[in-house]
């Protein structure tokens, strides 16, 4: 039996740029044990799995990997996802596609601009901030200085489904000079910080963004991603929870990857209405390659 696959760019202006996505659908035979050795054989940040039609409450089941464990929400894997299910296993559908996560249901919606270019956006699940951490320990996990951490907002644990640390940085050399050293981080870890964790500032590589950021996470050793959707939407909760911008709605254009030569755009909508935050992220999706798992 074969398993139809798509490589898909998510976050990307162009192809081979932002973050790469493995969809595989028609997945309702495969155990979890081969769903985690797939994802491990690609080898991208996450691989999804979903099934050829959608459950009876109208949304489409999908599993999200990284290469070492399964999650239960992560952003480029919801848009790349919802592209193929669009494109491949419900061409007619009308209005915002279905996804039933392990963290609940999360829509997805396509606009396209005069220009006829389309962005996916979806909702993000309710995002709880949680534990703040000392600029010290965090800076020595990175191999920075203390100095190079914003004091104007702190350095916090933000969680919907997983959790990711939030680090406020001065500058854009700051950012550039950051690598996550999980030895270091190990005290962290054993006081319940989770070993992912999100920069971002002000300063950008190119004029027409507002903000850059770089995310690194723990699968087998450290990795970067290029594109990060549920950091984005942890950022937004995060920005507005902390007054960064006088706004109380905001719409960002986040860059990302270009220090790994993987330049990607995230677009971030947050608000705050009658004291509860709501948080969507929307990028492009980029078709590379389609194929069968044999």
């Amino acid at each position: 039996m074969t398993y139809p696959f798509h490589i898909v760019d998510v976050f990307a202006e162009q192809p081979y740029s932002g973050n790469q996505l493995a969809v595989v659908t028609g997945a309702e035979a495969l155990s979890s044990e081969t769903m985690q050795q797939i994802a491990a054989e690609m080898n991208f940040s996450e691989t999804t799995f979903v099934g050829s039609v959608p459950e009876g409450d109208g949304g489409h089941r999908v599993r999200i990997f990284t290469p070492a464990r399964e999650i239960a929400f992560a952003g480029h894997p919801i848009l790349g996802t919802a592209w193929v299910i669009r494109q491949h296993l419900a061409r007619d559908t009308s209005g915002p596609l279905r996804l039933n996560l392990a963290v609940g249901q999360v829509p997805v919606t396509f606009e396209r601009s005069a220009e006829g270019v389309e962005t996916a956006w979806f909702q993000a699940p309710p995002v709880t901030p949680g534990a703040t951490c000392a600029r010290e320990p965090i800076a020595a996990a990175l191999g920075i200085s203390p100095e190079d951490i914003e004091t104007g907002s702190p350095v916090q644990q933000m969680t919907a489904g997983i959790s990711a640390m939030i680090v406020p940085l001065r500058s854009l050399d700051a950012l550039r000079r950051c690598k996550l050293d999980l030895d270091v981080f190990a005290p962290l870890a054993a006081q319940g910080f989770p070993p992912l964790v999100y920069l971002f500032c002000r300063q950008t590589h190119l004029p027409r963004n507002d903000l850059c950021v770089r995310f690194f996470f723990e699968a087998h050793g450290v990795r970067e991603d290029p594109a990060t959707g549920n950091g984005a939407a942890f950022l937004g909760a995060y920005l507005l929870a902390h007054r960064v911008f006088p706004e109380s709605r905001l719409s960002l254009r986040i860059e990302q990857g270009h220090e790994m030569n993987r330049p990607s755009l995230v677009m971030l909508r947050a608000q705050s209405i009658a004291g509860s935050r709501e948080v969507s992220v929307g990028g492009q999706v980029i078709p590379i390659i389609k194929g069968e798992l044999l």
